[in-house]
């Protein structure tokens, strides 16, 4: 729809129609055709170098929309870009689509799922109770558990292996809350993306993007019961223990190893092979490489153990 028609369901009226508006997006991933916003003051040093089209921001900074895009002031901006998120939500199924493409020697249950629009790779195992969702890619030589669910628009690669109960692509915990304490759903356009070589355990839950793809890479172990939140990163063959948890767009460098019931706050980066022992709570930004972590909050391995050793000693 036209950038008119779609801010008229958030009560802002424009003389023109604006542009066609093909979908919402990040300030620094949009594009002309895309409408962003603003939701904290930390992101408004990426305001200026936005290609967005349009942005939703508060009447106090206005005055940073540059040139050439379109301020949507208004007094949310998180929860009047919720409001839109659904306008660009795509059906959970589309039965016009084509029939699922099956590639040769794959082996799929009668008790398995695979929506139209799927594509499944050369011998592949598809077992009992499995869902594919509409337009998701599988590649070849891929294994999928028994009560795997792979969420619409979701890409899976070669050579994987899925164990049951594991779900990929379920919306992320996201949404925008007013001052009455009411919630206002954000709809995740995004998708997941999985690499080749990948080993994921059962009952393991990797959320879909918000806007993008949440990414495991190349060559990952993830163990059982995991959870991955919207937009995060797990580097090329990262290894992660039972019960961690990655909170929404954190990302994890190549070949860094998670100890069990790990946790990383949102919106970090770590560097490539650095370990954390189990239990490791992450809350800053790692940018050095090699280290080994440990405690809540993360210190030096060495340091955490000599500070066990002293809280020891005063209890005797």
């Amino acid at each position: 729809m036209t950038l008119k028609e779609l801010v008229a369901n958030i009560g802002i009226e424009l003389e023109s129609d604006g542009f066609e508006v093909a979908s919402m997006n990040t300030l620094s991933d949009a594009s002309a055709n895309e409408i962003s916003f603003v939701s904290n003051s930390k992101y408004l040093k990426n305001v200026s170098s936005s290609k967005a089209g349009a942005i939703l921001i508060d009447e106090a900074n206005r005055e940073a929309v540059p040139d050439g895009c379109i301020a949507l002031v208004v007094e949310s901006p998180y929860w009047d870009m919720a409001t839109l998120s659904k306008f660009f939500w795509t059906p959970i199924e589309d039965d016009n689509l084509p029939e699922a493409k099956i590639g040769e020697g794959s082996k799929i249950s009668s008790k398995a799922e695979i929506a139209n629009g799927a594509v499944i790779g050369k011998n592949c195992t598809i077992m009992s109770g499995v869902y594919v969702g509409t337009n998701s890619k599988i590649g070849d030589n891929t294994i999928l558990y028994p009560n795997v669910v792979v969420y619409k628009d979701c890409v899976i690669g070669s050579d994987c292996i899925i164990h049951a109960g594991t779900a990929i692509g379920s919306d992320g915990f996201g949404f925008a809350s007013n001052k009455m304490g009411e919630h206002n759903k954000i709809y995740h356009n995004g998708n997941v993306v999985i690499g080749d070589d990948v080993e994921i355990g059962s009952n393991t839950s990797i959320d879909r993007a918000v806007f993008g793809s949440t990414t495991v890479k190349t060559g990952a172990r993830l163990d059982n019961l995991i959870h991955m939140a919207h937009n995060c990163e797990i580097g090329e063959y990262a290894v992660v223990a039972g019960q961690s948890g990655f909170a929404g767009s954190s990302k994890v460098g190549r070949s860094n190893v998670f100890g069990a019931q790990s946790g990383v706050a949102g919106h970090l980066e770590i560097a490539p092979f650095n370990t954390f022992a189990a239990r490791t709570g992450v809350t800053k930004t790692i940018k050095t490489s090699g280290k080994t972590y440990a405690g809540f909050p993360f210190m030096d391995h060495k340091i955490w153990l000599k500070i066990q050793g002293k809280l020891a000693r005063l209890v005797k």
